[in-house]
C-alpha cells in the first residue's frame, strides 16, 4: 500500500487488499443506432428487402420477446417477475438467492421500464417509400436476466426489448474473487461484496489483482459472449437469425468501482479510528452530510476466528454504518465501514468518458489503473487533510512576497477573511481526483461562505492561486489549466487553518474569563483539553504580563 493513510494505521492492520468491485458493461449493436445502418441490418435479414420495416413490425418485435421470455420462464421454472416503479430489484435478486438454491444459468428474471432508444418510422402515402427514421427515447419495458456463472458467480444482463436491443452487463470483482479463493483454498468470510476475514491475504490480494491485468479483457469477453447471445438476445432474434442479420455486440465500459479493502486486528479500534477522521475532515472537506446507519451489534474488541462460510448481505447491518463521501462531478470518493474490521476507500466513475482514455472493453486495465491511482490518491488527500503539520520557517515567510515565473506575487495574510475562505476551498477542492480550475474554486467558495459572485469573482480566485503557487501550496502541472494540491501543501493548509480557527481564537476567547462557563452537554476529550490549555494560560499571561481583560 503506498497511500499515506495505510502507512500512518499500517501496524493496527491484519491485511489489505484491492479488488475491482461492481462493473457495468454497455453492449451495443454499431449498426442499430443510425438510421441507414437499422435499414442495412433489416435488408440482411429480409432478404435485402425493407418493404416491412415500419413501426407495426417493430413493436410486434417487441411483443416477440415478451411473449418467448414469458413461456420459457413457465417452461423452466424461472420466475419472471414485473416491478413496480421504485422497487430494489437487486435486493429481489438477493432474496431469492438466499431462499433458492440455483445452477448455473438463468435463474430470474426481472422486467420494468426504463428509457431505451426506439425507432419510429415514417412511409409515403403514396409511394410507400420510407421518408424519414426518427429514434426517440421512450420508457419501455427493460428485461434483467440473472445469471449464475461458472467463473464469476451472480451477473445480471438487462435487455430491452426494442431494437437495437441495447443490454447492460453487470458482473462483480468480488464474485469472481470469491470463487477463484475457494478453487485455490483460501479461507474467508465474505458479506455482501466485501471479504471481512481472510485467512491468506497476500493470496487473496493476489487473485484480485488479475482483474488489473491485460488478461482481465478476455474474462470480461468470455461472460459476456457467453451468455448475452444464448440467453438474452435469443428471445428476439434466434441463433439462425442472428447469424443471417449479421447481429454481433460491441462491449464498451460504462461504470466502474474499484475499492481499496483495510482489515484491521481490532474492529472496536477501527471504528474509533474511522469516526476521528470524520469528525475532523467533514468540516475541512465541506462534507454536508454524513450517513450512518446503526447496526445491531457491538464490533469486537479482539479478533474473532475467520470463517470460511460466505454470507449474505442483509438489510440492516450488524454493526454500524458510516459513508463518507465525496462527488466531484462524474467521479466519487468513498469510505466507510464494512463488517466486523473492515475499512472500505472507493473510487467511483460513473461514466468512464470522465477518464478520457477510451470506453471500449479493451480499454479495461487502463481505466482500472486510473480508478487505482484515484482511490490512492484520495487515501492520501483524506490523511493529509486529516492530520496537519507546519514545517519550521512557513509562518514567517507566508506573509512575504514570492516570484511565480518573472512576475512578483504577494503574501498571504491570515488575517483577512478572503484568503482564509480562499485557502478552505483550496482544501475542500484537494481530493478532487483531477484537480480544479479557477471557476471551480470561486464557486467552493459560493458555497462554503454563502458570498455571491460580486463578493468573490473568478479573477479574485486566480489572483488568490497565483499567491498560493508563490508559496508551492498549489501546484499547476504543464500548461494545464487545472491545479492540484501536493500532499506536504494540503498539510500544511490544513495545519494553518486549525491554528487559526480551533487553537488560537478558541484559546485566546477562553482565557478573558477566570471562570468556565456554562459545561457543554457533550463532555468530551476535546472540551477537557481546552479547559486544562484555558488554566494554564492564564498562569502563564500572568507570569508574563499579559492582562487578560474580562469580555464585555
Amino acid at each position: 500500500m503506498a497511500d499515506d493513510f495505510s502507512l500512518r494505521y499500517g501496524d493496527l492492520l491484519t491485511g489489505s487488499y484491492d479488488c475491482v468491485d461492481r462493473i457495468v458493461l454497455n453492449a451495443f449493436y454499431p449498426l442499430g443506432y443510425q438510421p441507414g445502418g437499422l435499414r442495412v441490418w433489416w435488408r440482411r435479414w429480409h432478404n435485402d428487402s425493407d418493404e416491412q420495416l415500419d413501426n407495426t413490425h417493430l413493436m410486434r418485435l417487441a411483443g416477440r420477446f415478451a411473449r418467448r421470455v414469458k413461456a420459457w420462464g413457465a417452461a423452466n421454472d424461472v420466475p419472471v417477475i414485473f416491478c413496480k416503479a421504485g422497487e430494489r430489484k437487486h435486493r429481489i435478486a438477493e432474496q431469492y438467492l438466499a431462499e433458492h438454491e440455483v445452477g448455473i444459468g438463468v435463474f430470474l428474471v426481472l422486467v420494468a421500464k426504463a428509457p431505451a432508444p426506439v425507432w419510429k418510422m415514417a412511409r409515403s402515402a403514396k409511394t410507400g417509400a420510407i421518408v424519414n427514421i426518427e429514434r426517440r427515447r421512450e420508457y419501455v419495458n427493460h428485461y434483467s436476466f440473472h445469471i449464475m456463472d461458472p467463473v464469476w458467480g451472480h451477473v445480471t444482463i438487462k435487455m430491452s426489448g426494442h431494437p437495437p436491443f441495447g443490454a447492460q452487463i453487470m458482473p462483480n470483482g468480488h464474485e469472481y474473487v470469491s470463487r477463484q479463493a475457494e478453487a485455490a483454498g483460501i479461507a474467508f468470510s465474505k458479506v455482501g461484496n466485501c471479504f471481512t476475514a481472510v485467512a491468506d491475504p497476500v493470496g487473496l490480494a493476489r487473485i484480485a489483482d488479475a482483474l488489473s491485468q491485460e488478461a482481465a479483457v478476455g474474462r470480461l469477453g468470455q461472460v459476456c459472449q457467453r451468455w448475452i447471445y444464448s440467453a438474452c438476445l435469443c428471445f428476439a432474434l434466434d441463433l439462425d437469425e442472428q447469424k443471417r442479420s449479421g447481429f454481433a455486440y460491441g462491449f464498451a465500459v460504462y461504470q466502474l468501482e474499484y475499492s481499496r479493502n483495510l482489515i484491521f486486528a481490532d474492529g472496536h479500534r477501527m471504528q474509533q479510528v474511522f469516526d476521528a477522521v470524520v469528525d475532523r475532515t467533514r468540516s475541512r472537506l465541506d462534507v454536508p452530510k454524513i450517513r450512518t446507519v446503526f447496526g445491531t451489534a457491538q464490533r469486537p474488541r479482539r479478533t474473532r476466528k475467520s470463517s470460511s462460510v460466505i454470507e449474505a448481505a442483509i438489510e440492516t447491518p450488524s454493526y454500524d454504518l458510516t459513508v463518507f463521501k465525496l462527488h466531484f462531478g462524474r467521479l466519487t470518493g468513498k469510505a466507510y465501514t464494512k463488517g466486523e474490521r473492515v475499512l472500505r476507500f472507493e473510487a467511483i466513475v460513473h461514466n468512464t468518458a470522465e477518464l478520457r482514455c477510451g470506453r471500449m472493453i479493451e480499454h479495461f486495465p487502463e481505466i482500472v489503473s486510473q480508478l487505482a491511482g484515484i482511490a490512492e490518491r484520495f487515501c492520501t488527500a483524506l490523511d493529509c487533510v486529516d492530520t496537519g503539520f507546519i514545517a519550521d520557517g512557513v509562518l514567517d515567510e507566508l506573509p512575504t512576497g514570492s516570484t511565480l515565473g518573472a512576475t512578483r506575487v504577494g503574501g498571504i495574510d491570515l488575517n483577512k477573511q478572503r484568503m482564509r475562505d480562499a485557502l478552505s476551498a483550496v482544501l475542500a477542492l484537494a481530493p478532487a481526483p483531477r484537480g480544479f480550475t479557477v471557476g471551480e474554486l470561486a464557486a467552493k467558495v459560493h458555497a462554503m461562505t454563502g458570498t455571491s459572485d460580486a463578493d468573490y469573482t473568478v479573477r479574485q480566485a486566480g489572483y488568490d492561486l497565483r499567491k498560493l503557487r508563490g508559496k508551492q501550496l498549489v501546484d499547476k502541472p504543464g500548461r494545464t489549466r487545472r491545479y492540484t494540491v501536493p500532499p506536504l501543501a494540503a498539510r500544511t493548509i490544513a495545519a494553518l487553518l486549525t491554528l487559526r480557527d480551533q487553537v488560537i481564537a478558541p484559546i485566546l476567547a477562553g482565557i478573558r474569563s477566570p471562570k468556565m462557563g456554562r459545561k457543554p452537554a457533550h463532555w468530551t476529550p476535546v472540551h477537557r483539553h481546552y479547559e486544562r490549555i484555558r488554566i494554564d494560560m492564564q498562569t502563564l499571561f500572568n507570569d508574563l504580563a499579559i492582562e487578560t481583560p474580562l469580555a464585555a
